[in-house]
């Protein structure tokens, strides 16, 4: 399929700052930050310790960027990175994250030291994009002189804690919209052909290859199986291109290809992947998925920590 599907730009030739600028003009506010997220993280400050640790430039004052810290901090616990909202338009991810800091984590606060980053893009967020507002991909920029200032803000914060956590759990989807417009715009971007592919129905996720956990990465998908349906492979075996390493786990070079998985030096790393679209699934089931994948990754250390 050409790239000519997408409207911006020449077929065959990278974006400038002109097609960039265009795109932009043409993202549209669609859901509030500060009501579906600030007041909910705002509200938790009884519970945890909120740490501002940064704001997007496009709109300090509109896109402060916040953290949840356990008030308890204590330099004997390992520590624990759950993200959400690198994607901005991943709802789940964000709210899912949230969900587990409202219902879940005080549970977890007596084991480990837990800091939430609930939503990393929440210009993205607003407007329901992948990319951040210079067409760049958070998730493609935890990199050193990250060219997206999402991931850089969020690195920086994850410096200041020490690199040194025990677990991170960065969470996502993956939606129609990838093949609808997501992938059809990045082929546009760098003028490349766009080759459709094959969108998983169900929850997946993605481990790291040069850090394999295939016991933890088993233990989420068991959790998320009481919840929602794992993802089947395709005909050729394999989920977005790669081969299933297990059922509902597939495996990424996380640090080389700057994803947020990466973005620690922990032990236990994943990216969780719901599927919003899947017929007869509620935005209930998928946050509820999010946050037992959590819960699964959490007691599974548990019991490793206890051995």
């Amino acid at each position: 399929m050409s790239t000519a599907f997408y409207p911006i730009g020449v077929e065959g030739t990278p974006w400038g700052e002109a097609e960039k600028a265009l795109w932009l003009s043409q993202r549209q506010v669609q859901r509030s930050y500060e009501q579906e997220v600030l007041s909910k993280v705002k509200a938790l400050a009884d519970n945890f310790e909120l740490l501002q640790y940064g704001a997007l430039s496009i709109n300090p004052t509109r896109f402060p960027l916040f953290a949840l810290k356990s008030k308890q901090w204590d330099a004997n616990k390992p520590k624990v990175l759950i993200t959400g909202g690198v994607h901005g338009y991943e709802t789940s991810g964000v709210q899912g994250a949230i969900k587990f800091a409202q219902t879940q984590a005080s549970k977890y606060e007596q084991y480990f030291n837990v800091l939430i980053a609930p939503c990393v893009s929440p210009w993205g967020y607003e407007v329901i994009n992948r990319w951040n507002p210079l067409a760049v991909d958070p998730n493609r920029s935890f990199i050193p002189n990250s060219p997206a200032e999402e991931s850089a803000a969020l690195m920086a914060l994850v410096a200041n804690e020490g690199k040194d956590f025990l677990l991170h759990i960065d969470l996502h989807e993956t939606t129609d919209s990838d093949e609808q417009e997501f992938r059809p715009a990045l082929a546009a971007r760098d003028g490349k052909p766009y080759i459709p592919g094959e969108i998983p129905d169900g929850f997946y996720l993605v481990g790291d290859s040069d850090n394999p956990r295939p016991e933890f990465q088993k233990a989420m998908i068991e959790a998320v199986r009481k919840v929602t349906h794992i993802a089947p492979p395709d005909a050729q075996g394999n989920i977005i291109g790669a081969p299933l390493e297990q059922e509902g786990v597939i495996n990424y070079p996380v640090k080389s290809l700057g994803l947020c998985a990466g973005v620690t030096d922990c032990q236990y790393a994943t990216t969780t992947e719901v599927y919003p679209d899947s017929p007869g699934v509620s935005d209930d089931e998928c946050n509820n998925a999010q946050v037992a994948a959590i819960v699964g990754g959490l007691d599974y250390v548990l019991t490793k920590l206890r051995a």
